[in-house]
């Protein structure tokens, strides 16, 4: 199973699109407030700290590139060429490695455990960005990257954001600058039912370790100066107890 090939192109665009300039993506918020509040929450369950780290859904690599300066291989991977070409511009010094890679398609999954082993793996907002159709051959394809000794740290909108993010669309004005973009290319986030998500994840052969909520921090604003922020859920898993 691979994604669809109108998901994939939508990507595409939206990433050949995409400004270069710091901060211009509508989710791509500084380290110090995404991933480096994430990694406070993961590290105490990370039971093979030595593991290299797979970034699932690096886009341009943002996020990749705070992780590898804390951990000695970190790998960003993305559906979209032009998400990677983003990335590696972004990451002269090759500081880490980025691939393009389906994680839906079980095969190229298996692939890449098959070359580096088991991994720890980071995946923020991917989960309710995908076709329905594609949700469970994703997690299956975390489940295949963590093996036996590997965890996953999963951050994904709740139910609770859909409505923010329709309001902002439907605006007067029409949508944020920086979220506009997402609507134009056909991006607009579907909503993942908080319990579909645990099963998801059961059905992987996963166990939810720890879960707690947390917003997801944006690069927007709105007119009066306010960060926008979407409520969301954060999740470890692996195959074991912590």
């Amino acid at each position: 199973m691979s994604v669809t090939s109108r998901y994939r192109e939508a990507w595409e665009a939206f990433w050949r699109d995409a400004s270069e300039e710091e901060g211009a993506v509508f989710w791509d918020a500084e380290p110090a407030l995404t991933v480096g509040l994430h990694l406070a929450l993961f590290e105490p369950h990370v039971a093979a700290v030595g593991l290299p780290v797979v970034d699932v859904g690096c886009g341009n690599g943002t996020q990749t590139r705070f992780l590898a300066d804390r951990f000695p291989r970190v790998l960003g991977i993305d559906l979209s060429a032009a998400a990677i070409d983003h990335a590696r511009r972004a990451d002269p010094a090759g500081q880490a490695d980025f691939r393009q890679l389906d994680a839906v398609e079980k095969g190229e999954a298996q692939q890449l455990h098959a070359e580096v082993g088991d991994v720890n793996v980071y995946m923020r907002g991917v989960l309710h960005q995908c076709e329905p159709d594609d949700r469970q051959a994703l997690v299956d394809g975390i489940a295949t990257l963590v093996g036996e000794r590997g965890r996953a740290f999963v951050v994904e909108l709740s139910e609770a954001a859909k409505p923010i993010l329709m309001g902002l669309a439907q605006s007067p004005d029409g949508p944020p600058p920086k979220l506009a973009p997402v609507f134009a290319h056909g991006l607009a986030p579907a909503e993942v039912v908080d319990d579909a998500v645990r099963e998801y994840v059961a059905a992987a052969g996963l166990t939810v370790l720890a879960e707690g909520k947390l917003p997801l921090i944006t690069t927007e604003f709105t007119p009066d100066g306010t960060r926008i922020e979407l409520p969301s859920r954060w999740l470890v898993l692996g195959r074991g107890p912590s």
